[in-house]
């Protein structure tokens, strides 16, 4: 026992055993989540700074037309009201991003790709993208205006949903976790009633013995709570490293922050402090009610 006598020796019961193993794995599942949780929320971040007040206007490859119909967009841009700027991607520009997706030397170089041309928009008066488009169409047939505020309204709204399973998974490990200490903890009161009663007899007092408790716990919990912190960060490590080297593009980063990883580290220490306070009012409600 830490800090403590243990007058009660319960250093010799079975749930030193395996206790801090299901305390390791409740760690685990509520580290990964708020890991997955913030890690979802800094990429939602990422792309909300690099797409607000961007568009990207979509031209079909038309051998020998394609810089006249660009010259014709971009004068359409240029006489938009809320268009701040205008720029031409180059094709090898075009390809060099669509290679973490297909793969490098996935196509022919000279099959003949769309022509992109990024388009900055004032953020606090943008133009009718709806409007903009019907014009450019009748321009140049077949150029699309992909608007990246509604694909990133479809991603914001997915990690909502992501952050709500995931705080609901955390308040679940919580609850199972403050269980498996009452359970634990009765059943300590239960094998130790002799010991119990032979304390009250010499005059200790129910404050005296739930510190008894509170300190496995304390023990139990930190234990338990280091082994679950290090397979957390351990996982989050190796998903990051694979979605750095195999991802593709298609993965996004989960990297986390010096405060992000604070965070973590705050959960072991979150577990341990619940099942000190529950080990406390546990002993002391079952003490109340003994002879």
């Amino acid at each position: 026992m830490l800090w403590q006598r243990n007058d009660l020796a319960l250093d010799a019961d079975p749930a030193r055993r395996f206790l801090p193993w299901l305390l390791a794995m409740i760690v685990f599942l509520a580290g990964m989540a708020l890991a997955g949780m913030m890690g979802l929320t800094s990429a939602v971040d990422r792309w909300d700074k690099g797409l607000t007040g961007t568009v990207t206007i979509q031209l079909p490859p038309v051998i020998g037309k394609s810089d006249q119909a660009i010259k014709n967009v971009r004068a359409i841009l240029a006489q938009t009201p809320g268009i701040l700027s205008t720029r031409v991607i180059k094709t090898s520009e075009a390809r060099a991003m669509l290679e973490p997706w297909l793969g490098k030397g996935a196509f022919a170089k000279d099959l003949p790709l769309p022509r992109l041309i990024d388009v900055r928009i004032r953020t606090n008066a943008p133009p009718n993208m709806e409007g903009l488009g019907i014009v450019l169409g009748n321009a140049v047939p077949g150029t699309v205006v992909d608007d990246h505020r509604k694909s990133l309204e479809r991603i914001i709204s997915l990690a909502r949903s992501v952050k709500l399973i995931a705080l609901i998974i955390v308040v679940l490990v919580t609850l199972s976790a403050i269980s498996m200490v009452i359970f634990i903890t009765r059943t300590g009161l239960a094998i130790h009633y002799p010991g119990i009663e032979l304390l009250h007899l010499i005059g200790a007092v129910d404050n005296y013995i739930a510190r008894q408790f509170q300190g496995q716990a304390m023990e139990l919990g930190l234990k338990g709570g280091l082994i679950g912190f290090i397979l957390t960060a351990a996982t989050v490590i190796a998903l990051t490293q694979f979605a750095n080297a195999f991802g593709g593009g298609f993965l996004p980063t989960i990297a986390l922050n010096l405060n992000q990883w604070l965070v973590l580290i705050s959960v072991p220490l979150g577990i341990t402090l619940v099942g000190v306070i529950t080990a406390r009012f546990t002993v002391l409600a079952e003490l109340r009610k003994m002879p």
